[in-house]
């Protein structure tokens, strides 16, 4: 028994071992710089050209044949202008617009579902020709119960739904990108540090010029592939998270 304890040992430390550098690969650097940053407040992004971060891909939408652009000499007004004067909407990379982030969902669903079916079956012959009047001898040789077999299923399931959110805010987006039909990609970011914390906004989708309003604003709901995100990081955010060591058990363990 000894022998078997001392072989499985070493097995046991490479497990050990593969977990936790699994546990390693799993933090990253993001480990590092959190040691680094003890007793600091957590620092602010630097301000970069979306455009340039790893991972942007430029959005490719289905677009509409393009329209033969149409100009009427001697006249003031432009086709498809909406004023005589220059709209100061954004419409064109670079220009920004505030988006207002108004965010309220409530979901109540409840379902209860209840099936069962049970089924017997019984077939044979229990008199073969008379089978009854020739004896116990020749009852045994002769077919009696070919097939006898019953079954029970039920099943019952239950779930609920009660899901209330809700964010209200705003913050400026920038136009990173010009559909060839005039949609504009915008995406926008905000920080805001309080002591040792920080509270993130991301805001990105594709916008209508039609429905920027005339104070350059427009609301989180017309914002087509909506990409919303609210969340924060620091001490705080630090606490609510579980360890690496437990997010790479949770991951592992098949109960």
């Amino acid at each position: 028994m000894s022998t078997f304890s001392s072989a499985f040992r070493p097995r046991r430390i490479a497990i050990s071992a593969l977990l936790l550098a699994t546990c390693a690969l799993a933090s990253g650097c993001s480990s590092i710089d959190r040691l680094s940053q003890i007793g600091e407040q957590p620092k602010l992004s630097a301000i970069d050209n979306p455009t340039t971060q790893p991972g942007y891909k430029p959005v490719q939408m289905p677009m509409p044949k393009p329209e033969v652009a149409s100009y009427n000499p001697n006249s003031l007004w432009r086709s498809g202008s909406r004023a005589f004067f220059k709209d100061q909407r954004a419409h064109q990379v670079g220009d920004i617009l505030t988006v207002a982030v108004n965010i309220t969902d409530k979901a109540n669903i409840e379902n209860d579902t209840q099936r069962s079916r049970t089924n017997k079956e019984d077939s044979g012959i229990t008199d073969f020709i008379g089978a009854k009047t020739l004896g116990a001898q020749a009852q045994k040789v002769l077919p009696g119960r070919i097939l006898t077999a019953d079954s029970t299923a039920s099943s019952e399931g239950k779930g609920s739904v009660d899901r209330k959110e809700a964010l209200q805010t705003n913050v400026a987006a920038v136009v990173t990108q010009v559909l060839p039909n005039g949609n504009l990609v915008v995406e926008g970011k905000q920080e805001i540090r309080v002591n040792y914390e920080i509270r993130e906004l991301i805001v990105a989708g594709i916008v209508r010029p039609e429905d920027i309003q005339s104070d350059n604003t427009i609301d989180s709901t017309k914002i087509a592939q909506a990409r919303i995100a609210y969340g924060g990081r620091g001490q705080i955010m630090d606490v609510q998270q579980p360890r690496y060591g437990q997010q790479v058990m949770d991951v592992l363990l098949p109960f």
